[in-house]
């Protein structure tokens, strides 16, 4: 049975480039980075720093000192909360974040102002079921004077939407606070450029951008990185070590001890490498038009659900949804019977599903190696699916209703 993968919103299937980079540097290349004295281990540190600078372009970082490799985005938002939080937030300060965040930009946060005696508050959506700037504003004057951190998840990983993290940005400065923003879901399928946002923090996960497992990195402005202190001791983040105390290097070795996640970082690199070769604004067209195809079929079978903006205000190509009756886990079991992998469950949003009503949800997630096709053969799927749990029959309609099918993206 074929296989249609549309699960690309919680990790990301990875071209046979990635897997060949991480192949080479094992066989050919395999040794600690930065402090051997042999062709090896130079081979090493050059592959491992060359990808540091990758990244500063792809994110347009004003330096290479700005990124920190870190195991993922989880690794990175729990970094900033345990160092820059830890001497930034108080009692009595504010922490604003939304309704929308993936927990990993929610539960670093609240242990974090459990410890300080801080006060988490929360942006709603709209009526577009997007992130309402009108609330983050009457939060900001309600908070006036208190408010250290706002953090917000770029595009959400439930419902598809954009947050205008530009306005945010803005706003959250104009009030005096810092902001952190969870680019999981935004660099790896449009162009993202940190100076042009202007955030104080970016985070992304590699997995999710055709890279492999256990790498992602922290942008952070370096005038902020440097005031902060070490997130964890050991080696590599050392200036001077004596018997009653040591001494550490400046960003971003001061963040990354011990010995890293080498063969990622490379393949992480490669990935990047992957992406600018397509484009990242040929990427976000592909999403695009994946999304608006996606979602305009879901919408002509009666019963769906269908959260998140509708049309062009979907900023990827993922759809969560229900049909009333049925629960998630059983049409995403049926599905799987179908040969489709989507995602079933809370997708790390309860706070979210729970404002919906929703235990959980069914989320299809498209990226550069999906097509019209692939969405064709998941809505018959979706119909045979929802007669096997006892909908009642549809009418399916003849022939395939996407017309012409474009290619993927992905390179011959």
């Amino acid at each position: 049975m074929p296989l249609v993968y549309l699960d690309s919103a919680a990790t990301s299937q990875k071209p046979n480039s990635v897997l060949k980079a991480m192949d080479q540097y094992y066989r050919a290349d395999n040794a600690n980075v930065h402090r051997g004295a042999h062709a090896l281990a130079g081979r090493a540190t050059e592959a491992y720093e060359r990808t540091r600078d990758l990244i500063a372009g792809f994110v347009n970082a004003r330096s290479r000192e700005e990124i920190v490799y870190t195991r993922g985005a989880s690794e990175a938002i729990n970094l900033v909360a345990a160092t820059w939080g830890e001497t930034n937030i108080h009692a009595g300060d504010v922490i604003i974040l939304s309704l929308i965040e993936h927990h990993s930009n929610l539960v670093p946060w609240q242990l974090l102002a459990k410890r300080k005696g801080a006060t988490l508050d929360f942006v709603g959506i709209d009526q577009d079921e997007s992130y309402d700037v009108e609330g983050l504003q009457s939060l900001l004057k309600k908070h006036a004077g208190h408010v250290k951190l706002v953090g917000l998840g770029h595009v959400s990983n439930m419902l598809g939407s954009e947050a205008p993290v530009k306005e945010v940005t803005r706003l959250a400065h104009a009030a005096g606070a810092k902001v952190l923003v969870d680019a999981c879901q935004s660099v790896p399928t449009q162009p993202v450029d940190v100076q042009d946002i202007d955030c104080d923090f970016l985070v992304a996960s590699g997995h999710k951008m055709l890279g492999p497992t256990g790498v992602g990195f922290l942008y952070g402005k370096f005038e902020v990185l440097e005031k902060m202190p070490p997130y964890q001791g050991g080696g590599e983040m050392i200036d001077e070590v004596y018997l009653d105390h040591s001494t550490f290097l400046p960003p971003p070795a001061r963040f990354e001890a011990g010995t890293p996640a080498i063969a990622p970082v490379v393949g992480l690199g490669t990935a990047i490498e992957y992406l600018q070769s397509i484009g990242m604004i040929n990427v976000q067209a592909h999403e695009k038009e994946l999304a608006a195809y996606l979602e305009s079929e879901l919408a002509k079978i009666e019963g769906i659900r269908i959260y998140g903006p509708r049309g062009s205000k979907r900023a990827t190509a993922l759809v969560a949804f229900n049909y009333e009756g049925i629960h998630a886990a059983d049409l995403a079991f049926f599905l799987d019977q179908e040969g489709v992998a989507c995602r079933a469950g809370h997708h790390c949003t309860q706070p979210l599903h729970r404002h919906f009503g929703a235990a959980g949800s069914v989320r299809a997630s498209m990226y550069v190696y999906n097509t019209k096709q692939e969405v064709d053969e998941f809505i018959k799927a979706l119909r045979s699916s929802l007669e096997m749990l006892g909908v009642a029959p549809f009418n399916q309609p003849d022939g395939v209703s996407g017309g012409a099918q474009p290619s993927n993206l992905l390179l011959a």
